[in-house]
């Protein structure tokens, strides 16, 4: 007799034991909303969207509105200002793109600029000044434009509240249009975190206009400016502002110095023998007596 072959056994697919009674649709639930909630806390914004193009269900997680609002409150470090009328990612976006005020106005003047950060308006009123000095008196029967040139500061009021973004802009003196002028000037510069998203402002329909300029005219140890929200103009956390030896640098420092904090921002930069300064304040309304929704403190040599 021949020798016996062995019937031959058909190749078989391994079934997984945790998963051979679950339906594909249970199977990709073992990613639990929650817990990739939780993870996506710990993501900037440009890993979020890189997290959300990898399928539809990451996508539908990392689009929530909510992971947006959280990652936008933590990287400006302000609390929840409430309602908003654009979604979060928005409002991200606006901020974290990398623009700024000068991509929109006067761009050919614009020479650098740096990010300082993130603050809230709570009340509609604010002070605007070049004097980083805790003894400020208030006076409210002055019209702006005599506060300012009396006082050096200025007062502001219907001011659009929530969270507002400040930068420090550096540009070219706007006394001359020649494009090889040298002379520079310095400007605080605050906008409400929606400003960008609005489409008056992008039409050109919202312009700047002036408050009022002050003369210094004697030799200024430094050009610096401040925007407060006067409710929180004596917090704790505004008078660390007012500590100048604290974060304004040595006197031979010449690199621009900032302070932010919850209800109130402020710069410095330290000047070489001079004459004197010109501070000038601006100010743009949401149409003719609309909101301010965008500050401008400028600074330049005499």
């Amino acid at each position: 007799m021949g020798k016996r072959l062995r019937k031959a056994r058909s190749i078989c697919c391994c079934a997984s034991p945790r998963s051979s009674y679950r339906t594909p649709h249970e199977i990709f639930s073992w990613y639990e909303e929650d817990v990739w909630t939780e993870v996506a806390k710990l993501l900037d914004g440009r890993s979020l969207v890189m997290l959300a193009v990898t399928c539809k269900w990451f996508h539908r997680i990392m689009m929530e509105d909510s992971v947006w609002k959280y990652a936008c409150l933590r990287d400006l470090q302000v609390p929840d200002p409430g309602n908003v009328p654009f979604k979060w990612i928005e409002l991200y976006t606006t901020a974290f793109d990398g623009s700024h005020t000068y991509m929109f106005r006067q761009q050919e003047k614009h020479i650098d600029w740096m990010r300082i950060g993130g603050f809230l308006f709570d009340s509609p009123d604010a002070l605007l000044t070049e004097s980083l000095i805790e003894s400020i008196k208030t006076p409210k029967k002055e019209t702006s434009e005599k506060l300012v040139q009396k006082e050096g500061y200025c007062l502001l009021n219907n001011i659009k509240t929530g969270i507002w973004i400040a930068d420090l802009q550096l540009v070219r003196c706007p006394v001359c249009d020649l494009d090889t002028c040298d002379g520079t000037m310095q400007t605080l510069d605050a906008r409400h975190i929606e400003l960008f998203l609005s489409e008056e402002y992008r039409s050109g329909s919202w312009d700047y206009h002036l408050l009022g300029s002050h003369n210094v005219n004697k030799q200024a140890d430094g050009a610096s400016g401040g925007i407060f929200d006067i409710k929180h103009l004596n917090d704790e956390s505004t008078s660390g502002i007012f500590d100048l030896k604290s974060w304004v640098g040595k006197r031979n420092d010449w690199q621009p110095k900032a302070m932010i904090t919850l209800h109130a921002v402020a710069v410095n930069t330290n000047l070489q023998d001079n004459e004197g300064l010109q501070i000038k304040y601006h100010a743009m309304r949401a149409g003719k007596d609309g909101e301010v929704v965008s500050i401008r403190i400028s600074q330049q040599l005499l």
